[in-house]
């Protein structure tokens, strides 16, 4: 008779835990998630181009690969672009020792393609993130870019530098980190900016 009321005991326990830990918690958080301050980031942050097609997560990097745009870091990760694009799920760098030779050889390829386009080989354009997923290159990255990126444009690199500079981020919590430029969010103001201009000609 005891061991049968204390069977019932941890069964009516491990319902009500489940009910709790399964249901109402995951509910309370995603209603909570859906306030309007914090939904933006809870659903992806994803961001639409001018004709409302998603182009990508802000929280994300993208690779940019024309010189129309300004390029984020390098990443050993494989992205998906594009309609047939797949979600990876996945993010990491490559564990390659200092000492590999393929890791010696992709840095000084890098550096000495970014040499030949007059660009400073700086650390977050020559060298991978940890999570290979960093949305943001420093202020500097994106200054020894302006110019390749407004010549292309065809307009001067002074008209740009304030893009730069609303889409650099702050320190997190003003502590931790240091200031970065979202490419993605860079890169779209500058087309909305070129298509802006086409209207008003």
């Amino acid at each position: 008779m005891f061991i049968l009321r204390e069977a019932t005991r941890a069964i009516r326990i491990t319902l009500m835990l489940w009910v709790i830990t399964a249901i109402v918690y995951p509910l309370l958080i995603l209603i909570v998630a859906q306030v309007p301050i914090l939904n933006e980031k809870a659903n992806g942050s994803i961001m639409h181009n001018i004709q409302g097609q998603p182009i990508g997560s802000a929280l994300i990097g993208q690779q940019f690969r024309t010189d129309r745009y300004f390029h984020g870091r390098p990443s050993t990760v494989k992205y998906s672009q594009g309609k047939e694009a797949k979600s990876t799920g996945i993010s990491g760098a490559s564990n390659l020792a200092p000492s590999n030779p393929d890791l010696l050889n992709r840095v000084e390829g890098t550096a000495n393609r970014l040499r030949e386009e007059n660009i400073q080989p700086i650390a977050d354009l020559i060298y991978t993130s940890g999570s290979g997923l960093d949305p943001h290159i420093s202020v500097k990255a994106a200054q020894e870019q302006l110019a390749r990126v407004a010549s292309v444009r065809g307009v001067r690199p002074e008209e740009l530098l304030p893009l730069i500079y609303k889409y650099t981020e702050g320190r997190f919590l003003d502590i931790f980190g240091e200031p970065g430029v979202n490419v993605l969010k860079l890169n779209y103001a500058l087309d909305l900016d070129e298509f802006n201009r086409q209207q008003n000609k």
